[in-house]
């Protein structure tokens, strides 16, 4: 692992547009990376894609990036910007070994000048190698009391990343964790609220059928869950959608 001070030239430093680099103050790209994450609405899998095409603009260096993201107990390569780098990131969840699981479990920075001579991962940075990976960083994406995963920066050439790469990645990745923790955030109430309104069509139709109170229908969806194992939601989808009601 390695690790560098920000420096002077964290503040202004030339950032990639469009395939060139221009010079622009880092926290004028940062802020119009935030305001493009905040209009991703919700949208947790725009927001992913976002983030790793924002990343491969801003930080010089890299080539195509991914995300190593964490749902439950899994870990799932998510966003990425060209089909290699989606490929390498699944090796390292094929093989449980790998820089971008190091940065998401040990919250620090991973650094791979060189993937040709590596040796904390042999089995995974052999293939990466053979599959066209020269070098890497990778950012731990997390908030207070919740880990997202890691952001994943590659390139083709070897010793493609340096001090400045490290700063401004590291700072990139704090706005991207708050941005994907806002866009979950959204999306589980969107769900909450889809799921409340599922509910109450389901009761409605179970109270006229059969001349129930809301307090009696709501029960009989409840039974028709426990009894077929289902969840509510998915009992009220079924029965709004097709009319019809699992055994209770």
């Amino acid at each position: 692992m390695v690790h560098h001070d920000a420096g002077p030239r964290a503040e202004q430093t030339a950032h990639q547009v469009n395939g060139s680099r221009t010079e622009e103050p880092l926290g004028e790209v940062m802020g119009q990376i935030a305001r493009t994450l905040q209009e991703e609405h919700g949208d947790v899998e725009r927001t992913l894609h976002s983030i790793t095409n924002a990343a491969v603009r801003t930080v010089p260096g890299a080539e195509f990036a991914s995300i190593s993201l964490v749902t439950g107990r899994r870990v799932t390569p998510s966003g990425a910007t060209s089909q290699l780098a989606g490929e390498i990131d699944a090796l390292q969840t094929q093989y449980d070994q790998g820089p971008c699981l190091d940065s998401l479990r040990e919250r620090d920075t991973v650094h791979v000048d060189d993937f040709a001579t590596e040796r904390r991962w042999p089995r995974f940075s052999t293939e990466a190698s053979r599959r066209g990976a020269g070098s890497l960083l990778s950012f731990q994406l997390f908030t207070d009391g919740a880990n997202f995963g890691a952001l994943n920066l590659y390139a083709r050439v070897p010793r493609a990343f340096d001090a400045e790469s490290e700063s401004i990645g590291k700072i990139f990745a704090s706005h991207a964790a708050i941005a994907l923790s806002a866009a979950r955030q959204e999306e589980n109430l969107r769900r909450a609220l889809d799921g409340r309104d599922l509910i109450g069509q389901a009761k409605g139709i179970l109270m006229e059928r059969y001349r129930l109170t809301a307090p009696q229908a709501f029960e009989l969806l409840v039974s028709a869950s426990t009894h077929t194992n289902r969840k509510l939601f998915d009992v009220a989808d079924e029965l709004t959608s097709t009319g019809a009601m699992p055994p209770t």
